[in-house]
């Protein structure tokens, strides 16, 4: 497996909940990840390290707080490119049918634009899923900043996904999370969002 796509299966697993089989998963990846000598190994080893050390309640609520609770921090992409609009249906019913196309179907009932599920499509369909990811870099971009913002422990694994994906266009500034912001936030003017 090359280094994208273990950091990409890596990642997909670190970004889910952490339910109980959490520390099974964090071994699992933690052996994979000690016999990858990169930068983007090191930042989710970093990330693997302070995840065991918190007892799995805490984890779990610092997953939700982090992720479900905040749509500045949402692991669901279309809501950084569509926001709440009838285009977002467009795009996940497009995700759906690329993934179906090239034989894959995420589990576990999330969306297809479900940050984990694109990780692990590009992890294990990476001719297909990688140039996904790409297509969708402005999105993990302002996950990233927002998770920085945030001071989350999850900005590292953001990270080490950023780097596995081409530099482009930077992104708009993260927003400011006391400020209401209309979304979509990476649509053009005049696209119709919803205030938060």
């Amino acid at each position: 497996m090359n280094r994208h796509r273990a950091v990409h299966q890596a990642a997909a697993l670190l970004l889910s909940y952490p339910g109980p089989d959490w520390p099974q998963r964090v071994a699992q990846v933690t052996a994979v990840l000690t016999r990858l000598r990169c930068p983007e190994a090191d930042l989710l080893l970093g990330f693997c390290r302070g995840a065991a050390q918190e007892p799995p309640l805490d984890l779990a609520a610092r997953y939700v707080t982090t992720f479900d609770r905040s749509r500045r921090r949402t692991l669901h992409l279309t809501h950084y490119t569509d926001g709440d609009t009838r285009r977002r249906g467009a795009s996940l019913a497009g995700l759906k049918s690329h993934y179906r196309a090239h034989g894959w179907e995420p589990d576990g009932g999330e969306l297809p634009d479900f940050l984990p599920a694109m990780l692990e499509f590009a992890a294990r369909c990476p001719q297909a899923g990688t140039p996904l990811l790409h297509q969708y870099r402005g999105a993990v971009e302002l996950l990233a900043q927002a998770l920085d913002a945030h001071r989350s422990p999850y900005a590292d694994v953001l990270r080490a996904v950023r780097s596995t994906l081409p530099a482009g266009p930077r992104p708009m500034p993260a927003p400011d999370d006391s400020a209401p912001v209309p979304f979509p936030i990476l649509t053009a003017p005049g696209d119709e969002g919803v205030r938060r």
